[in-house]
């Protein structure tokens, strides 16, 4: 079964055969993907070994010196534990590389909560000029991925400028059919009548979304790139009659997204429902599955949540 990390693996690697710039680096998770290539490319498939401080400053080394570093781990190895890595070798240096995750908010309970991740956007969101994508199919992990890796080292001419920082977060739950991802704007897949709710459904929760509101008003906008946020795509959504009402539905951490919905709507009354992974610790390994509807993520849990907001607004 194709999932996004293979896809990664397989299209990352041959681009390491296409593009001399790039250099992958790793931390002892994901190396068996990347076997054959270092094999071919020995001097830019790197592995330093549990250390994932040293992942991210290798990484942004690589970037001083012109190279597109892609560096990989579980997302709470590669965000969370090296965040001042992150902060200082590529934000603070203006260097520029891709960060490309796995693990996501729960995709393996039985690793626990070392890796387990729901507040890796939001922390991110505390740094300036980093693009995220969050995928929900592997063809879409694909063109994100080869638009990621094309992109600039910056910083390696001692200006500190033109870094362009790119994080990938993949995940191992998918939509059941890929999407077109034809830029960095939202993408309406369903379109309710005026004044309708607009949810807005993040990478793998598109399906769920859809089943939820399957026979409701409502418009959904699909993001498989959350940062930059589409403020124009939300305004243009939203216009109509009464005070716009969103719900945002991502696969993080709850709210990580309301503040930049309500500056793109910050001159006009409206209602914000940010949903997502709950800030208190699920302490049972279970399933994914079982997180999801913990989490309250799930079609069924969705649609009493997006039901009960659009209802407070008609009392």
């Amino acid at each position: 079964m194709d999932t996004m990390r293979k896809r990664f693996a397989s299209v990352v690697s041959g681009l390491l055969d296409e593009d001399p710039r790039l250099a992958v680096v790793l931390a002892e998770i994901g190396t068996d993907g990347f076997r054959r290539a270092a094999e071919r490319h020995p001097d830019r498939v790197v592995n330093v070994g549990i250390r994932e401080q040293l992942l991210v400053g290798a990484g942004g080394g690589l970037a001083l010196a012109g190279m597109r570093p892609v560096l990989h781990t579980f997302a709470s190895f590669l965000v969370e534990r090296p965040f001042e890595q992150l902060k200082l070798d590529f934000g603070h240096q203006g260097t520029g590389g891709v960060l490309v995750s796995a693990g996501g908010s729960y995709d393996w309970p039985a690793g626990g909560f070392t890796h387990m991740a729901p507040g890796d956007v939001a922390l991110l969101d505390t740094l300036d000029g980093w693009t995220v994508h969050v995928p929900g199919h592997p063809d879409e992990a694909e063109t994100l991925l080869r638009r990621a890796c094309a992109g600039g080292p910056g910083g390696a001419d001692g200006s500190g400028e033109g870094g362009d920082r790119v994080y990938v977060r993949l995940s191992a739950q998918t939509n059941a059919h890929p999407r077109p991802v034809t830029g960095e704007g939202f993408l309406t897949v369903r379109r309710g009548g005026p004044g309708a709710p607009v949810v807005v459904a993040v990478g793998p929760l598109l399906d769920a979304v859809l089943a939820a509101v399957r026979d409701l008003d409502a418009t959904v906008l699909y993001a498989t790139t959350v940062r930059p946020f589409d403020a124009a795509a939300l305004r243009a959504a939203t216009a109509g009659p009464g005070a716009p009402e969103v719900v945002l539905v991502e696969p993080y951490l709850a709210g990580t997204s309301t503040a930049a919905a309500a500056e793109a709507l910050a001159d006009i009354p409206h209602r914000i429902l940010g949903l997502g992974t709950a800030r208190a610790e699920l302490r049972r390994y279970g399933t994914a599955a079982e997180h999801l509807a913990a989490h309250g993520l799930d079609p069924h849990s969705l649609r009493e949540r997006i039901t009960a907001f659009t209802a407070r607004a008609a009392v």
